[in-house]
Formats: C-alpha cells, sequence, structure tokens
C-alpha cells in the first residue's frame, strides 16, 4: 500500500480521511448541519444531496455561520473553480453535482472560476495556448450541468487580470513567502508565479462584496486537497475587511485502479480515467479492464465467500453517481453476498456512466452556443 499524499497538485496513494481532518483542521459534518441542510432542501421540494447522504461530502469550515447567516435573511454566494489543464472527467463533476443543488436549494449566486493560469505555472509541459483550449471546453461541461445562467458568472484569470489583480495585490501583501513554503511545501527553486497564484485563487471569494460593495458571506465547495488555498486566504481575507470564507469538502473519486494505487482519478492517467467526452464503447472498455475489483478470484469462490464492495471500484464509483439508496443497497448486499458477480456489477457501472453521459454530451454541445451568456462582464 503506497503512502498517500494530498496536496492541491498531488494525490497518491490510500487516503485516510481521519487522518486529513486532524491534519487540515477541518470539521466533520455532522448529524445536526445535515439536517438544517435537508430542512431548506424540503423547502424547494429536494430531498438531501446523495454526496451529503453519503458523507462524500464529509468535512466543512464555517458552515454553521452560512446557515446562520441564511437564516438571519443574508445570502450567501458560492465560489469553486477549474483549472483548465485537460479534459473534464467525471471526478471533476463531484463538487459541482452538490454546488448545482447548493444554488437550487438557496437561490443564490455562484461565481466560477477558472484560472488558466495555475497549471501553465506549475506544469513544465503546458502551454498558456493550451490552457486557453481547455478553458472553452471546461466551460461547456459546467454549463451542461445546469447552473442557471441569470446567478452564474463564469471568472477567466488572464481575461479578468483588470478586475482581479488589484484585489489579489491586496491579499497578497499579507501573505509572506514563509507562510506559502510552509503550506504548499515550496522551496527556494519555486517560481514566482507559482507563489504568487493562490492570492488570485483567494479574490472570487470575495470579490462579488467589492463588486457589490457590501460584506457577502462566500461558500466554497471543493475537493478536499484544495483546503490548503482557503486555509491560507482565510488567514488573510479578513485582514482585508471580508468575511472568512467558509467552506465544504468532498472525498476523491478514485481511478479505476482503485484508492490504493493511484489516489483520485488524475487527467494524467488516461486508462483510469473517465472523460465526459468518452464514448459508450471507451467507457465500457476501460471499466471492463481496469476497475479494480473486490470478487473472489473464481465464480465459485465468489458465489461461497462474497464480494468486498468497499475496494470494489465499480461500487465505490456508483455511490458517487447512483442517487437512489434504495438500489445501491440492493447492488451492496448482493455483491457483498456473492449472489452479483465482478463482471455484472461493472455491467450495472458501465449502463450508469453511459446513460448519464451520453446525456451530459447532447448539454454540452448545446452549450457552445451559450458560453459568452456566462462570462462575467462588468457594468
Amino acid at each position: 500500500m503506497s503512502a498517500s499524499k494530498v496536496t492541491p497538485w498531488e494525490v497518491q496513494g490510500n487516503i485516510d480521511y481521519e487522518k486529513i481532518i486532524k491534519e487540515f483542521g477541518v470539521s466533520k459534518i455532522d448529524q445536526k448541519l445535515l439536517e438544517r441542510l435537508e430542512k431548506h432542501a424540503k423547502k424547494k421540494n429536494k430531498p438531501l444531496h446523495h454526496l451529503l447522504r453519503r458523507n462524500i461530502f464529509f468535512a466543512h469550515r464555517d458552515l454553521k455561520f452560512i446557515l446562520d447567516e441564511y437564516e438571519k435573511g443574508n445570502k450567501f454566494f458560492l465560489y469553486t473553480g477549474r483549472a483548465p489543464s485537460g479534459h473534464t472527467h467525471i471526478g471533476h463533476l463531484v463538487p459541482w453535482m452538490l454546488t448545482k443543488w447548493l444554488q437550487e436549494v438557496f437561490d443564490v449566486e455562484l461565481w466560477f472560476q477558472f484560472p488558466d493560469e495555475e497549471k501553465f505555472l506549475f506544469k513544465e509541459d503546458l502551454t498558456l495556448e493550451d490552457t486557453e483550449k481547455f478553458t472553452q471546453e471546461n466551460m461547456l461541461d459546467v454549463i451542461a450541468l445546469g447552473f442557471d445562467p441569470k446567478k452564474t458568472f463564469f471568472l477567466v484569470d488572464t481575461k479578468h487580470a483588470d478586475l482581479m489583480y488589484k484585489e489579489a495585490l491586496k491579499v497578497s501583501k499579507k501573505i509572506t513567502f514563509s507562510t506559502a513554503k510552509s503550506a504548499f511545501g515550496f522551496t527556494n527553486d519555486q517560481n514566482l508565479g507559482a507563489i504568487f497564484y493562490t492570492a488570485m485563487q483567494a479574490v472570487p471569494s470575495f470579490l462579488p462584496c467589492v463588486i457589490h460593495k457590501k460584506k457577502i458571506p462566500c461558500l466554497i465547495p471543493h475537493a478536499i486537497d484544495q483546503d490548503p488555498h482557503f486555509r491560507v486566504s482565510r488567514d488573510v481575507i479578513p485582514k482585508i475587511g471580508h468575511h472568512k470564507p467558509a467552506s465544504i469538502q468532498c472525498r476523491f473519486l478514485p481511478g479505476l485502479a482503485g484508492m490504493q494505487s493511484d489516489g483520485k482519478m488524475s487527467s494524467s492517467l488516461d486508462h483510469t480515467t473517465i472523460y465526459t467526452t468518452d464514448d459508450p464503447k471507451t467507457i465500457k472498455k476501460k471499466i471492463n479492464k481496469y476497475a479494480f475489483s473486490g470478487g473472489q478470484s473464481t465464480v465459485e469462490e465468489h458465489r461461497k465467500k462474497g464480494g468486498n464492495p468497499q475496494v470494489d471500484t465499480s461500487y465505490i464509483w456508483l455511490t458517487f453517481f447512483e442517487e437512489d439508496d434504495k438500489k445501491l443497497e440492493k447492488i451492496y448486499q448482493d455483491y457483498k453476498s456473492g449472489k452479483l458477480l465482478s463482471g455484472e456489477i461493472k455491467a450495472i457501472l458501465i449502463e450508469k456512466l453511459t446513460s448519464l453521459l451520453q446525456e451530459h454530451q447532447k448539454k454540452r454541445e448545446k452549450a457552445r452556443r451559450n458560453i459568452d451568456t456566462f462570462i462575467f462582464k462588468k457594468t
């Protein structure tokens, strides 16, 4: 079993989420918070999101503050993003799925950042032309999820630099190189752009306050590996007159080879990754060939001993994408008892993802006409 590593730019190995909670200093999402979220969802005739019900979103910073403010009549706004370096894979969709639910339940704005300079600064083989191309492609996947175009604003760092740079300077003045080294593991040979970058990532968490000229709480849904950026931001942002941004963190969707071997799904490992643009044949081939199985070595042994859903990639992925709790529970019990074979649970996942992505791809193509609608324009 490989040792784990979790940074904003690299995730490897078997992830111990209890350890991450302690090391990062985040709080567990408890039952009281889930009940409060569910109460607001019911007002919109929605169930509590399955990503919350199943503890896939498992940690937070100041979620109670966000709900307290909302219940006093003070609306918050949402902020999340995507650093473009390749095509969108289904792991990227996970935090956006909950973000869309939060937008619908609380009727709030979403500010979606495309920091098209980040991966250029951190990856030797990427050009700014590459990240510009992938920004356009990634935008299609966000739009395809169905965010409200009247309440969703895309920020592209190189395009909105005139709007963001002044605010990023205020942030950067409060962050020392010593803090950056401690938070991100930088060494003295790190390029200057990478050191400054976290100041740009902080800006959308208070930019609407600057635009609207009032203090508005911010909630950031994201995968847990991005927490170091916002940990630093939370210390700095109150010093320049804004609320600390709150956040809610999710677990990683593992690559097909399983969490123990390759950490979260990665665009750099094509064979263990399902992209939103993959066709049905590719989806089937990748899952059948590479999905780690929790089954036994023979059919006879599997029927007798049953499989282990906890390590089976197909089952783990279904916990992220199969919304029906009863259906998921039946799959779990049938697989554990040996009634359901490894090939059969793979077939269930193939059917689920094929259906999901074919529908997504239709919406993605329609989104090409609407990109400009979502890009923030100064008035």
